[in-house]
């Protein structure tokens, strides 16, 4: 491993830390939890006027089309935001993608709004790490970047969606369009740990909803002609539980439904996650889950219906995406600091990416801690840790570093 040479240092010289933290002060006072339209409307305003700082084209795409199951068991559409693009150097040789996500896990009538300096190095605050803070590294290396002589090597193009927190059902084909044919991606989620460890392997990640259909009846005059739903899917959610093994845990999480006491209940709903960690487990469980669901149908005497499925496919790491592992330790080695990584069971838009053929790294925010709840803090010096980080790596793979 070599040094950093007079012409990196150079190229860090840019950077500039108290924008970063501005725009990521800025942004997370801006409410963007994933329901609120009007909240994403305005953080892609914001984020569209920093990201035209950069060469090439800006440009908010309308979310596909997304259905869930409501607790009557009717489909219905969910609305989302639109996703910010921005496309530099598409005609490039060699392209690689950045993404990032604009929403967080606290919605409009959330307590947690306030931005609140725990020390002179932690701002604690929705979503300055996960992940305003990482929005702002991407922005800021980008520019900086640019000012490398390799630049013209390298195109790219920038991803911030606004449906992440949500499973990105309604940016997952633009996810896998940008991704074809990238030669690597860097996505922004912030550090699996707060000393800046990566997330390396990542199991995958479903959500499924069954509608159970019975048959109501009087629970004391004639429970017999009855045929209960809400039995049949508490049977369920018990025997899914016996589906789970090391390689798939399997979480029921809820069940909605149910009637009057003196009813018996015609109807259903069972929600459940599991969380694959291969692509056997994910075949084996598909299998499994259909012959379930055929003798609940018969043993119960009630009708099913299947919504959901894998929206995270697991993201194992194969040799190209470690190459680009031991890229960025490398890089960070050079920077005087000396970067890890450990396999995680959380899921990011990363495992989508390699679910296209691309390695990529997808922790490169910031570091800092508590995600998803009201002590969710940045560590404001590694803005400008990973804002350098980023630099380097992309000035090495314009340079041909993983070619």
């Amino acid at each position: 491993m070599h040094p950093l040479s007079t012409e990196d240092a150079a190229l860090l010289a840019p950077i500039e830390p108290d924008r970063m933290l501005a725009r990521t002060q800025a942004w997370a006072a801006i409410n963007s939890g994933a329901g609120n339209l009007a909240g994403l409307g305005r953080m892609a305003e914001a984020l569209a006027t920093a990201f035209a700082e950069l060469p090439g084209e800006v440009s908010l795409n309308d979310p596909d089309s997304v259905t869930a199951i409501d607790a009557q068991g009717r489909e219905m559409t969910q609305e989302h935001g639109r996703h910010l693009v921005l496309s530099v150097r598409p005609k490039a040789e060699r392209r690689v993608l950045l993404t990032g996500h604009m929403d967080t896990v606290y919605p409009r009538e959330h307590p947690f709004q306030e931005l609140c300096w725990v020390d002179n190095d932690t701002l604690n605050g929705p979503g300055t790490a996960d992940m305003k803070g990482g929005i702002a590294v991407i922005c800021e290396a980008l520019l900086a970047f640019e000012r490398s002589p390799t630049a013209r090597h390298l195109g790219y193009d920038v991803l911030i969606n606004s449906d992440e927190e949500t499973g990105s059902l309604s940016s997952a084909r633009l996810i896998a369009q940008l991704a074809r044919g990238k030669h690597a991606a860097l996505t922004y989620e912030p550090s699996a740990r707060p000393d800046g460890t990566l997330a390396h392997a990542r199991g995958g990640s479903g959500n499924y909803a069954i509608v159970f259909t019975g048959r109501s009846a009087h629970a004391g005059r004639n429970p017999e002609d009855g045929r209960n739903a809400l039995v049949a899917a508490a049977d369920c959610a018990v025997r899914l539980k016996t589906l789970e093994c090391a390689e798939l845990p399997v979480n029921p999480a809820k069940i909605e439904g149910g009637a009057a006491n003196n009813v018996v209940p015609d109807h259903a709903v069972l929600r459940f996650n599991i969380r694959p960690k291969t692509l056997a487990a994910s075949n084996a469980f598909s299998s499994a889950f259909k012959n379930l669901l055929h003798e609940i149908e018969i043993e119960h005497e009630v009708c099913t219906d299947a919504h959901g499925g894998i929206s995270r496919p697991p993201k194992p790491v194969d040799p190209r995406a470690q190459r680009l592992f031991d890229l960025v330790r490398d890089t960070d080695a050079a920077l005087g600091r000396m970067i890890g990584w450990q396999a995680t069971g959380g899921v990011c838009d990363g495992n989508n990416i390699a679910a296209a053929g691309v390695p990529v790294v997808d922790t490169m925010g910031v570091r800092g801690g508590a995600i998803h709840s009201p002590e969710e803090y940045l560590i404001v010096p590694s803005l400008e840790e990973r804002a350098a980080l980023s630099t380097l790596v992309l000035h090495r793979l314009a340079a041909g570093a993983l070619a």
